[in-house]
């Protein structure tokens, strides 16, 4: 089953809290995925960051809510506890406990007008599935994927010599060179299909050779082949091909089994990379996110 939303976990959380002792979250996330039948796989699914699961960021958040609402008390990091109100909420619970019931505690209204107003959480949480913190990384991935279709569809658009600078200068800012090396765009007519060829080091030793073409189709295994021919006819052990298409099964499979060294490098994997290393793109707003430094705040003994 998909691991449930946030709100999904509070009720369920409040009643793990309620026989009196003091939870871990390691503990709770175990009990709860107990009784939701979470399946290991789904425990363990990832957060689009890659820094930390889906399960485990809604169970904290489901914590973080019912402690504003003062439902529960964190008496150290990582721990729970029942509260007054909390169990007074148990005696007559309801179906379950929304951010519209937790609404009804100043103590969680205050929290929310400090955070966000209504209307944006609203718009952030649609299906009060995500927590705030999957919502922020959703709509990254919605910037980012449409930046990369715009870069895209840009490329596209541009003249052949751009394109060959472009990836020239790609590489570089990769690290390609960077040893004191350099980069030049080469492509012209009789080049053998080599349009740009980096130098990894001060004296040369070390050539990375480059083709990009800028293709709407799929790149099959016959252009990888010619690149190669090219590649031989340069002694040369490295070799990077860039489209703004794709490539066929065929032409992966092939460069897995043959010297030189190729990587290819489809359209998707363009933008990316541009916007990772900052070509062609510039940053227009930079949110960081802190959390709270615990060891800041534990008191020494005197």
């Amino acid at each position: 089953m998909p691991v449930p939303g946030f709100q999904d976990m509070t009720l369920p959380m409040l009643k793990l809290a309620a026989d009196g002792t003091t939870w871990s979250l390691a503990d709770a996330r175990a009990r709860l995925a107990i009784g939701f039948q979470l399946s290991t796989e789904e425990q363990e699914e990832l957060l689009p960051s890659g820094k930390q699961s889906r399960y485990a960021n809604r169970v904290a958040w489901a914590k973080v809510y019912l402690e504003r609402a003062g439902l529960i008390a964190s008496p150290a990091r990582g721990k729970f506890a029942i509260t007054q109100r909390g169990r007074e909420v148990l005696q007559h619970p309801p179906e379950s406990i929304t951010i519209e019931f937790l609404g009804q505690y100043p103590e969680f209204q205050e929290f929310r007008s400090r955070s966000t107003n209504q209307a944006q959480e609203k718009q952030q949480q649609p299906d009060s599935v995500q927590s705030p913190e999957e919502a922020l990384e959703s709509a990254y991935l919605t910037i980012r994927q449409n930046l990369a279709s715009e870069i895209l569809a840009r490329v596209k658009s541009c003249s052949p010599r751009f394109f060959e600078n472009l990836v020239v200068e790609l590489l570089l800012q990769m690290g390609y060179g960077k040893a004191g090396g350099n980069g030049e765009r080469v492509g012209q007519s009789g080049d053998e299909g080599i349009d740009g060829i980096i130098s990894e080091d001060r004296l040369g030793l070390e050539m990375v050779y480059l083709q990009a073409k800028r293709w709407e189709g799929t790149v099959g295994r016959p252009e990888i082949q010619k690149f190669v021919g090219a590649l031989h006819g340069k002694r040369a052990r490295k070799g990077v091909f860039i489209t703004t298409g794709s490539f066929s099964a065929e032409a992966v499979s092939y460069v897995q089994h043959i010297d030189p060294r190729i990587a290819l490098i489809d359209g998707a994997q363009l933008a990316d990379f541009m916007i990772d290393v900052g070509v062609g793109v510039s940053s227009s707003r930079t949110l960081e996110l802190k959390h709270i430094d615990s060891d800041f705040f534990e008191e020494q003994d005197a």
